[in-house]
């Protein structure tokens, strides 16, 4: 009979939250065995580790889910798809299919849209910083553009008097919606009057007019009655400009920012409990849309949300490849996946799930990554049973944001691999290599 490894003795502080009636550290474990019908081992096997996988089954049910609380309260909604939030092609092109637009926030996320085959009009020009010469070809090809401040009305007058055309622009602007930090960068303030002199200066100039009134509050918004102030403020300031400007608004933006069911650090409340539902931000938005619009025609309504839409979508797939016994007796943990591809763990707690059941008592451990600084901690106190090397751990959710930005650091970006509606795994973006990362010498 084989000998048990020897393992020396340690005591541990359990926190009680910990522990069963009887004093004993839970023995419950989050265990995932496979994604949309598809073994974690087989994925592993087929595409390694770490690797990025996205389920094209639950971004269609977040995306029907959302479109459904609002296109059944109000006529006329449009989805934008926030490249930033993930811009893998593959991904894009499911929201394009769903039924969305693009919202783009550079020039390089304006040329990928373009390149899969999205016209200029159906694209949203966002974002503080936009070159002059992409700038002028959003507007030859009809691209929404969302102007964010006075230099950018400066350029768009130079290139409406070059180009001898009225240019169509939507205003971004920024207001009080009770949130602290109030997202005041970017875009035009509503309280101090910015908002209206920047629509004042668009018709002094006689080279531009107004279409659009856009807004984005803010990030993993908790309160849906925010959404409500907002556009409030964003109803009342079309009110004005079309009295005053005889400016005809098309449309309002509200953004994004609506919250996914991550574990938010420093809330300890369920996320069921704490996270709005799609009908809460449906209500708060259409409600006052209703209430205060004064024109013929009900404005068309964007919403460029992205986070609520992919990040329960995501997972990444990690090995143990080690451990070690920290001074203050708890269990370290060294995955093949860190901080360089979870940037988000900074602000959440990520439901970590293992690929089996595993014998003995939980005990407090850390995760760590396989960088060489001391800051690569995906998880510093968690309850784990004895993990053995190679055991793969599921994380999540990891749609939004980590993989467009994750790191060319110290190790190679894994592979991402899409598990479509038939359940059949795709690979569609290979490991980078020392080719697709090396530096031309110069």
């Amino acid at each position: 009979m084989q000998k048990s490894a020897y393992q020396k003795p340690t005591i541990n502080k359990i926190d009680f939250t910990t522990a069963s009636k009887y004093g004993s550290p839970i023995k419950t474990q989050n265990i995932r065995t496979e994604i949309d019908g598809i073994s974690v081992h087989e994925l592993t096997q087929q595409f390694g580790t770490p690797v990025f996988i996205f389920s094209e089954r639950k971004i269609t049910e977040l995306y029907n889910n959302l479109y459904s609380a609002f296109s059944s309260r109000y006529p006329d909604v449009q989805f934008g798809w926030s490249y930033k939030t993930n811009y893998l092609n593959q991904i894009c092109n499911i929201f394009h299919k769903l039924g969305s637009c693009a919202e783009v926030v550079s020039e390089f996320e304006y040329q990928k849209a373009r390149a899969l085959g999205i016209e200029g009009k159906d694209i949203i020009f966002n974002g503080p910083y936009k070159p002059y010469e992409d700038l002028k070809i959003a507007v030859q090809e009809g691209a929404k553009i969302h102007v964010d401040n006075l230099f950018e009305l400066d350029d768009l007058e130079k290139i409406a008097t070059e180009l001898n055309m009225d240019i169509p622009v939507a205003i971004r602007i920024n207001m009080d919606t009770g949130i602290y930090p109030q997202w005041s960068r970017f875009g035009f303030n509503y309280e101090s009057g910015d908002a209206y002199e920047a629509v004042k200066k668009m018709y002094e100039s006689k080279k531009m007019h107004l279409v659009g009134i856009h807004s984005h509050i803010g990030t993993f918004m908790l309160d849906a009655n925010a959404y409500k102030l907002a556009t409030t403020k964003i109803m009342q300031l079309k009110e004005q400009v079309e009295n005053d400007f005889g400016a005809i608004i098309e449309y309002i933006d509200l953004g994004g920012g609506f919250a996914s069911k991550s574990n938010l650090k420093g809330v300890y409340q369920s996320v069921d409990v704490v996270i709005p539902t799609a009908d809460d931000y449906a209500e708060a938005i259409t409600n006052v849309i209703y209430d205060l619009n004064k024109s013929e025609k009900l404005p068309k309504l964007y919403l460029e949300t992205g986070r609520a839409l992919i990040d329960e979508a995501g997972y990444l797939l990690t090995s143990v490849h080690g451990y070690k016994r920290f001074p203050d007796g708890k269990k370290g943990y060294i995955l093949d996946a860190g901080v360089n591809l979870l940037y988000t763990s900074t602000w959440y707690n990520f439901k970590i799930e293992t690929d089996k059941r595993y014998e003995g008592d939980n005990e407090p451990s850390i995760l760590n990554g396989p960088l060489c600084m001391n800051i690569d901690v995906i998880e510093e106190n968690l309850m784990l049973p004895p993990l053995d090397r190679g055991t793969v751990l599921s994380i999540s959710p990891v749609g939004a944001y980590n993989y467009t930005q994750a790191m060319q650091f110290i190790r190679y970006k894994p592979a991402a691999v899409l598990i479509d509606m038939d359940g059949k795994a795709h690979c569609i973006k290979e490991v980078d290599d020392l080719a697709t990362v090396n530096y031309k010498e110069v």
